[in-house]
């Protein structure tokens, strides 16, 4: 998702473009105001990735975004709680041809589903989703995709394992609000680790208080530990322990004395030559 002001067109697609660069497949635009509107037309016409508009409490907004040519339109029916205005949305969508994300999150849950359950509990974000997207169907919206996301980990992966057993809708998958550069893309691998070795999920995003580049490069590399994505040339390196009689770490978390190819040894090289040879094995292996 971008972090540039919506207003600013031309710095947004400047960031849109840094991004698709590192590997961004698909882009979240923020919404915000009446004021962003006419910009964001403008990003998307010029984007080089899909534009999905984030739009929250205001269903004026996701009207515009569609008109503007929106690639998919993510609404909260937690704060976009009025039937008439979700009905608004789903009938203009589905005019457009435009997919709609319910985005539901456990930080604003709808009242009724709060007090039966309690809290945001697995359960209750999942009868949220599941009534919401019922009711764009009824109303001839059935270009559909569903996120249910918690801060917590436990919660996120109990909910999507939820629904992806009672719907066959693709899900985006995340972690709301996971946290830093560090905690957040710990949250986020365990939680959307889980999901992908499940066979769940769709697309996704790396939630994180951080640059969007660290998003992207964070995603990719889940996509890649996880099997979906084609990995980039690893770094297989020890540990380190108290058997350690080499700088290791100051080779960069290291390169092995034992440089592999295929799982093969290729050659063995002292400490001294270890860097070097590194990088000529991985420049010969760049096209």
């Amino acid at each position: 998702m971008t972090c540039t002001p919506t207003r600013e067109a031309a710095a947004t697609l400047t960031q849109i473009a840094e991004l698709a660069e590192l590997g961004c497949e698909i882009i979240r635009v923020a919404v915000p105001d009446r004021a962003a509107v006419a910009p964001f037309g403008r990003i998307v016409a010029g984007s080089p990735l899909p534009v999905v508009a984030d739009v929250h409490f205001d269903y004026r907004l996701a009207l515009a975004a569609l008109d503007a040519g929106a690639a998919c339109v993510r609404v909260n029916p937690g704060n976009i709680a009025r039937r008439e205005h979700l009905r608004a949305i789903a009938r203009r969508a589905a005019a457009c041809g435009t997919p709609v994300r319910i985005g539901v999150n456990g930080g604003s849950l709808e009242k009724d589903l709060l007090e039966r359950h309690g809290a945001p509990t697995p359960a209750a974000l999942v009868e949220s989703a599941l009534r919401h997207c019922r009711f764009f169907e009824d109303e001839g919206c059935a270009a559909l995709k569903v996120s249910l996301k918690s801060s917590r980990v436990a919660a996120t992966v109990a909910a999507c394992r939820l629904f992806a057993g009672q719907s066959d809708l693709p899900l985006h998958l995340g972690v709301t609000e996971a946290g830093t550069l560090r905690s957040g893309i710990v949250k986020s691998a365990v939680a959307l680790g889980a999901l992908l070795l499940d066979g769940i999920g769709d697309t996704l995003r790396v939630s994180l208080t951080a640059p969007p580049r660290e998003e992207i490069l964070a995603g990719i590399g889940i996509l890649e530990a996880a099997g979906l994505r084609p990995a980039r040339p690893e770094i297989v390196s020890c540990p380190t322990c108290g058997r350690t009689q080499i700088d290791l770490v100051g080779l960069v978390a290291a390169v092995e004395a034992e440089i592999f190819r295929h799982g093969e040894i290729v050659r063995t090289v002292p400490e001294s030559e270890m860097l070097r040879e590194f990088l000529a094995e991985l420049h010969g292996l760049l096209p």
